[in-house]
């Protein structure tokens, strides 16, 4: 199987614009997200999609790779479809899976990579994998920036949520989960999502899973074992430079 990572990432963020620019420990977040997702061994490639040139530039100057794509797309799966063509021309093969890891997950690490993508290897009914982890405190639980996520007994996924779903309150019975902004789709299920039109809960969440969802398919949810925070604002971005001077990856 062909592997490749998308990472897309824009500097017109509404809640934080030019947030990849933004530098934690010096460096500029997207850096931190290409280099940590470059060093997975799953992957046979790694590249940012961009429709910011200084983006594109910066990934160019430290040896990675970029591809330019329209500056028109709300959902980033739309952005990546378009640079998975571009690759696959320049490339002159097909990818088989398609990971795309949002530009504002800097404390991703490369196993949580192989951690979405294996349930895909042994299972070819999988078409799309999002990782979720545990939310641990009533103020993230409370946080429209935080997608909360509600799965089945099978662990596919219900309903995503900005809003405080399932429950207002932790029980022992019930856990409040969150989404974790690493989706493996399988190729041809990437551009079947590109080809459905934006679907009502899907603009009213602001979250791309829920044209999964309103379409009839299933996303498969994975546990992951590590310990992440995703930038949204200025505040979080001071909250994981704190995090990532105690990070020994």
């Amino acid at each position: 199987m062909k592997i490749l990572s998308l990472i897309p990432a824009r500097m017109g963020s509404s809640r934080f614009p030019g947030k990849p620019m933004e530098k934690i420990l010096g460096k500029p977040m997207i850096g931190h997200v290409y280099e940590r997702v470059n060093q997975c061994k799953s992957l046979d490639f790694c590249a940012v999609a961009t429709c910011d040139k200084e983006i594109f530039d910066y990934i160019t100057s430290i040896g990675g790779k970029a591809v330019m794509t329209k500056d028109i797309y709300e959902r980033a799966s739309d952005r990546c479809a378009e640079a998975l063509i571009a690759l696959e021309e320049e490339h002159g093969f097909k990818y088989d899976i398609v990971v795309m890891v949002q530009g504002d997950e800097p404390m991703t690490v490369p196993d949580m990579v192989d951690e979405a993508v294996l349930p895909m290897l042994s299972d070819t009914s999988i078409n799309v994998v999002n990782l979720v982890s545990e939310i641990t405190t009533l103020e993230e639980f409370h946080d429209p920036n935080c997608i909360k996520v509600v799965t089945d007994i099978n662990n596919n996924a219900l309903y995503f949520s900005r809003q405080s779903v399932p429950t207002r309150t932790k029980s022992s019975e019930i856990t409040m989960k969150k989404q974790v902004c690493i989706i493996p789709f399988r190729r041809d299920f990437l551009f079947k999502y590109g080809e459905w039109e934006p679907t009502p809960l899907e603009i009213a969440e602001s979250v791309d899973m829920m044209r999964v969802l309103e379409n009839g398919y299933e996303v498969k949810m994975i546990e992951t074992k590590f310990i992440t925070k995703a930038v949204d604002t200025k505040e979080d971005l001071m909250a994981v430079e704190i995090l990532m001077k105690k990070d020994l990856f």
